[in-house]
């Protein structure tokens, strides 16, 4: 049986399935670990899969295997991309991009460019993530490669939601979780959810985002995916604070903290402590609010990621403010955030800052910020 619920925010309505009770999920795997990689677990320690990419990439470079060096390189990447190594990352995409190539297989060329394109979302150049991540595509679909088209057209679709343009990936999110709940792959189904959930609840739709939250954690744990069920505990955290039970949003936060730290998810912990930040900050303990904004600014600034550095610098200068500081300062901070959170791309960056102009009580200053 299905349900579904709407999303209404101006023009923008679309439905979109949050059960099949007739779904039969597989056990998630790891389809960028490839080749000789295809083993590994999607819950292997990304050190663990470094290791391992970098001694199977020396084997194939003393047996010129061209095809089995895009597949390490490619691991090599994606390992050093979610431990926030990301000049290490933008390398090791590139060399897999170039073994690709020789190798005339426009499959393996696909998944290289997809990673680029999600290092490039992750780095905060979201124009280049969606040239990349459509260059992706069509090589996967040059090259027969279904899966490596569902993730690249899952990253543009994650792209266009980061960047606030709900009406342009509404449908496509909704079409990629009806393809991945056919196909009974757990760890797409898990992210649609989750994308779907979120915009569910940026839009006030709480109750319907904690039924798609939920759903993904229950369908991430089945299968096995530690990440899915991390990042999806994080979003049922968010909007049990929202509905005014923070220590039940601490305790996921805990638990989902677990997971992240056994598979060392580097940019997911940081999330997650942006988000802790956020839950005390709603419970109006603004001290350790500010702990928490500063210590997951840190982690942002040290994997080089901008939007959430952005999102942590907002957090900090709202937790400061709650406790006396300057409203000129508050002011003048909050003026250069908004900036930074337009070069982004951040659609949604003005009405951001408004909000929080206006929850805070200061006017748009113009002015350098204190320091």
């Amino acid at each position: 049986m299905s349900h579904s619920f709407v999303i209404k925010a101006g023009v923008l309505r679309f439905r979109i399935p949050i059960r099949s009770e007739t779904t039969m999920y597989g056990k998630a795997f790891a389809p960028e670990y490839r080749g000789s990689l295809g083993e590994l677990s999607v819950n292997t320690s990304l050190e663990d899969v470094l290791a391992k990419a970098v001694e199977e990439q020396r084997r194939a470079q003393l047996s010129g295997d061209a095809v089995e060096l895009a597949h390490t390189g490619l691991a090599v990447a994606e390992a050093s991309r979610r431990l926030g190594r990301v000049e290490e990352a933008e390398r090791a995409w590139k060399d897999s991009y170039r073994a690709a190539r020789r190798a005339g297989d426009r499959g393996a060329m696909a998944w290289a460019v997809w990673s680029g394109g999600t290092l490039a979302r992750q780095r905060g150049d979201l124009a280049l993530a969606r040239r990349w991540l459509a260059t992706a595509a069509e090589l996967a679909e040059q090259g027969g490669d279904i899966v490596a088209r569902g993730y690249s057209l899952a990253g543009l679709a994650e792209t266009g939601r980061i960047q606030g343009d709900y009406e342009a990936v509404g449908r496509l999110h909704e079409k990629l979780l009806a393809e991945a709940r056919k196909r009974g792959e757990a760890r797409h189904t898990v992210w649609a959810l989750e994308g779907i959930a979120q915009m569910h609840r940026n839009t006030g739709s709480f109750d319907s985002a904690l039924a798609l939250f939920e759903e993904a954690a229950q369908i991430a744990g089945d299968a096995g995916d530690d990440r899915g069920r991390a990042w999806a505990l994080r979003g049922i955290a968010d909007v049990r604070s929202a509905q005014g039970d923070p220590e039940a949003a601490l305790a996921l936060l805990t638990e989902a903290e677990v997971l992240c730290r056994e598979i060392q998810l580097v940019g997911a912990l940081a999330y997650n402590h942006k988000m802790r930040g956020n839950v005390l900050y709603r419970a109006g303990r603004y001290a350790e609010a500010e702990a928490c904004y500063s210590g997951s600014l840190a982690e942002f600034r040290a994997m080089g990621e901008p939007r959430g550095e952005a999102l942590s610098r907002l957090g900090l200068v709202k937790a400061k403010a709650r406790q006396g500081r300057a409203a000129a300062e508050t002011a003048a901070d909050l003026d250069v955030l908004e900036r930074a959170l337009c070069d982004i791309g951040l659609q949604h960056a003005e009405a951001m800052i408004g909000k929080a102009r206006a929850e805070l009580g200061v006017a748009a200053a113009d002015a350098v910020p204190a320091h």
